[in-house]
């Protein structure tokens, strides 16, 4: 079956963006330190430093299966998304199902990492030829928050703050843009912590709302100040639901709203819905 060159340029760019055509190369030990006990951190931060000045690291290898890479089940050393194949599959299905009926509203997602699924956002409306729709970058770039243990209970005892893996600069995600020639006026940066970025954010419309919040009180704050804006027709795509926090928070949110359309599975814990 002969299939068009845009196809195969975002097939190619997701495996692209989620490394899956590579092994994965051996990662620095110390991107990976907050998950050893603390003796054994404090060990390795000292002789990696000593290292480093002279151009030395220790790495450890990593062997990603297939499987897990398509489900993205991995923090990937060289990946620019976590996402894994089968959610930047269904990202596609929603933004080109959103274009070819006409739903309005632009694409945002909340929490990027490294960008690698507003790249790929920011493609899918390229092939398109789609120029009226911009891509909503949102992420204090810092990591998470610390939690709010008093307005949202569910984060108490949160520690993903604590791990500098997940903290990636603005400025490294606009290089990602650059490197794959994507970065234009139709993409826009929010930076900062959801909660005062969101509520002021220019955004009339969406189309596409993706949710890669991880805590209750992130993912609250992003379906309190923008699925309103979800347009008819449009997808809420959930990429933490396996995360207890972020369930709840999700879970809370749609009974609030009285949202009763049904939450489709897409992967272990992809899960999204269409506005009807």
């Amino acid at each position: 079956m002969d299939r068009r060159p845009e196809d195969l340029y975002l097939e190619l760019l997701k495996k692209t963006l989620s490394f899956s055509l590579w092994p994965e190369p051996p990662t620095p030990v110390k991107d990976f330190h907050f998950r050893k006990k603390t003796s054994k951190r404090f060990f390795l931060s000292i002789l990696s430093g000593i290292l480093d000045k002279t151009r030395y690291q220790i790495v450890r290898r990593r062997d990603f299966s297939e499987e897990d890479r398509a489900d993205g089940r991995v923090w990937p050393g060289y990946a620019d998304t976590m996402v894994g194949m089968k959610r930047l599959d269904n990202l596609q299905h929603c933004i080109e199902t959103v274009i070819r009926d006409g739903v309005d509203g632009d694409l945002i997602e909340t929490g990027v990492w490294r960008g690698g699924a507003c790249i790929f956002m920011r493609a899918v409306l390229a092939v398109h030829g789609v120029k009226d729709r911009k891509v909503f970058v949102a992420d204090s770039f810092e990591g998470l928050p610390k939690p709010d243990a008093g307005k949202w209970p569910a984060d108490r005892g949160d520690t993903q703050h604590e791990r500098p893996f997940l903290a990636v600069s603005r400025e490294d995600v606009e290089k990602n843009f650059k490197r794959y020639g994507l970065l234009d006026e139709n993409v826009v940066f929010l930076k900062g912590w959801f909660k005062d970025t969101l509520p002021a954010a220019p955004i009339k419309k969406l189309s596409v709302l993706r949710l890669d919040g991880d805590m209750y009180g992130s993912t609250m704050d992003a379906l309190a100040n923008l699925y309103p804006k979800l347009s008819k027709g449009g997808y809420c795509i959930i990429d933490d639901y396996a995360l207890e926090t972020c369930r709840e928070a999700v879970d809370d949110y749609r009974q609030q709203q009285g949202i009763t359309e049904k939450m489709e599975r897409i992967d272990w814990t992809g899960y999204y819905w269409k506005k009807q």
